[in-house]
């Protein structure tokens, strides 16, 4: 319920910035030259040259992302937010299954599952809860 509308967020803003690099290599091109002309004009050396151009390429850049709003660190985005709650339900579950101290508690969750896993405290010999959570996790990426 989280993870899938930022990771389509995600996806739209990697297809945005797809979209921009044609436009960038025809504008780097564009600016190598004009840059390359106001070198020989002002005499500069290679290495000024070379300075000028990548400073004016990446005002160019920054510029186009402010236009399409596609920032490149917007699509982090998911994973600043898979982490933590990948830590805190991990932590959780490890908590309700193997830490809980209340004996009532305890006993709750080794006789509260259903269907294959009627202990909730003992690992899934079976492999089915992992293995659908990776595929399910799988799902969500590739949606």
């Amino acid at each position: 319920a989280v993870t899938l509308p930022l990771a389509a967020h995600q996806s739209r803003l990697l297809a945005k910035l797809e979209n921009l690099q044609p436009e960038i290599k025809k504008l780097a091109e564009r600016l190598r030259y004009e840059v390359s002309v106001r070198g020989k004009q002002l005499g500069w050396s290679e290495k000024v040259a070379r300075f000028h151009f990548k400073k004016n390429l990446r005002r160019i850049i920054t510029e186009l992302y402010i236009r399409d709003n596609c920032h490149p660190f917007k699509a982090t985005l998911l994973v600043w937010v898979q982490i933590p709650m990948w830590v805190c339900v991990s932590l959780a579950l490890r908590n309700c299954s193997v830490g809980a101290t209340d004996s009532e508690v305890q006993e709750q969750f080794s006789a509260g599952g259903t269907l294959w896993f009627t202990d909730l405290t003992a690992p899934d010999s079976t492999w089915i809860l992992p293995v659908s959570l990776g595929l399910v996790n799988l799902l969500i990426v590739e949606v």
